[in-house]
């Protein structure tokens, strides 16, 4: 089992830059999959970005170029750096470890992003 816990949301202008981090409550050095996903309002749950246990990294076609996806294993935290902030990037983020055969969830950080 993993508790994870978000931080880092809050309200910045466009074109600004955030960090997200994630904290797990167990080592993450041997959680295959973790990623970040965001939600806004009326809309479904999204991928953002995801990292594997070896460092391979992918990316939603929205954030490319913008948005980088670290972890630390020693920190037992993932990170999203999220730069070029637009307004369509508001949502609530949420991090994600798939210890198979179970997922798990934060709680979620709000990232508000003004025009």
């Amino acid at each position: 089992q993993v508790q994870l816990v978000e931080s880092g949301g809050g309200l910045v202008q466009a074109g600004g830059s955030l960090r997200l981090s994630c904290a797990a409550s167990r080592s993450i050095f041997s959680i295959h999959f973790m990623g970040w996903y965001r939600q806004a309002p009326g809309k479904q749950r999204e991928v953002v970005a995801s990292i594997t246990s070896g460092g391979s990294t992918n990316y939603a076609d929205s954030v490319k170029g913008r948005f980088t996806i670290s972890r630390d294993n020693a920190k037992d935290t993932v990170y999203l750096q999220m730069n070029s902030l637009k307004p369509e990037d508001t949502a609530v983020y949420y991090c994600n470890a798939v210890v198979i055969p179970k997922n798990y969830w934060g709680q979620g950080t709000q990232v508000t992003v003004s025009s």
